[in-house]
């Protein structure tokens, strides 16, 4: 056998040694299953604590940057514990971070003036789709929220 010979056939070995990997890689035919087994998912889906009372009531709003569900802002007090509001506050036009005027009972983006009712809901432009609502509720000395 020449040299070259070998080669080929070392090239031609692997080639149809690895053809079998290549082809389950690159098969559609692969599903993945999520579960939410895990706590991290599970929690994306349940009441989730966000704040105090005493943290609420002091200013009348708790912005939560970090929680388990993304970005949260709560308006109200605990005693109006049944009007307390809960959205996410990235303004649905470029990103910016919402904040609520209580003498408007409205939301307004600082960087171009979008501005949204207290549902959420588009009420200025440039904003074409409306912030993400939460439920909230006080449960104790907690303030709670969960994805609609």
């Amino acid at each position: 056998m020449k040299r070259r010979e070998f080669f080929n056939w070392v090239g031609l070995g692997l080639l149809a040694s690895s053809l079998p990997v290549a082809i389950a890689a690159c098969s559609s035919d692969t599903t993945t299953t999520t579960t939410a087994s895990s706590p991290a998912q599970a929690a994306t889906k349940d009441w989730q604590k966000v704040g105090t009372v005493a943290e609420l009531d002091k200013t009348g709003q708790l912005l939560v940057q970090d929680s388990p569900i993304g970005a949260v802002l709560v308006v109200g007090t605990s005693k109006a514990a049944k009007d307390v509001i809960a959205v996410n506050p990235t303004c649905t036009h470029q990103g910016c971070t919402v904040a609520w005027k209580a003498n408007k009972n409205h939301f307004v983006c600082p960087c171009h003036d979008a501005e949204y009712s207290g549902d959420g809901k588009v009420q200025k432009s440039p904003a074409e789709k409306p912030l993400k609502t939460y439920l909230a509720k006080i449960e104790s000395d907690s303030v709670f929220v969960k994805p609609v």
